[in-house]
């Protein structure tokens, strides 16, 4: 937490330190938004967008005992929130991209048992993340931040702005929700 204090301190004096914060930090929200939006070429601009409002407002950020990164988890659920008022539902493709380079095997049949096993699990992911999209947003926060980002009912809570107790509530309730458009 020091370490992350000072870097942050210097990218308020020295926008050109901020690269360090954007590489320590990029892949994480870039994935909290994919699984968000099951959309990478959406995950990119709002990643992207997340990272520049960050750095237009570095010098206003303050330490108040949350750490940078729910900061930036904040502006990124604002952007999410922003993207689906703008662009609505996010249509599905049901058709993977597959990329070759990724399958490592020693013959055709392991290739194409690899590639259906690939298939299958992009499917749950669609198939799950089509279900989380229908509840509404305040739930699909603090399922995505709970389950995909490994956070702590404590830093949801900051990140959201919510007490603890409320966001236990939220998540208890967003999985009945959940379990029974799964049913």
């Amino acid at each position: 937490m020091e370490q992350e204090k000072a870097l942050v301190r210097k990218s308020q004096e020295d926008i050109k330190a901020f690269g360090e914060l954007y590489d320590e930090h990029y892949a994480r929200i870039f994935n909290y938004v994919l699984r968000r939006t099951a959309s990478i070429e959406s995950a990119q601009d709002i990643t992207s967008e997340v990272f520049f409002k960050a750095l237009k407002n570095i010098k206003r950020f303050r330490w108040r005992g949350i750490p940078f990164s729910s900061w930036l988890y904040r502006i990124a659920a604002n952007e999410i929130a922003s993207y689906f008022r703008n662009h609505g539902r996010v249509e599905y493709d049901p058709d993977p991209v597959s990329n070759p380079d990724n399958m490592v095997s020693s013959s055709a049949e392991a290739e194409i048992i690899e590639a259906e096993a690939e298939l299958e699990r992009h499917e749950e992911f669609l198939a799950l993340h089509k279900n989380i999209s229908r509840l509404s947003v305040k739930y699909q926060e603090v399922i995505t931040l709970r389950f995909f980002e490994n956070k702590r009912l404590k830093e949801i809570g900051e990140i959201l702005g919510k007490r603890e107790g409320t966001v236990k509530s939220l998540l208890h309730r967003s999985m009945e929700k959940l379990r029974n458009l799964m049913e």
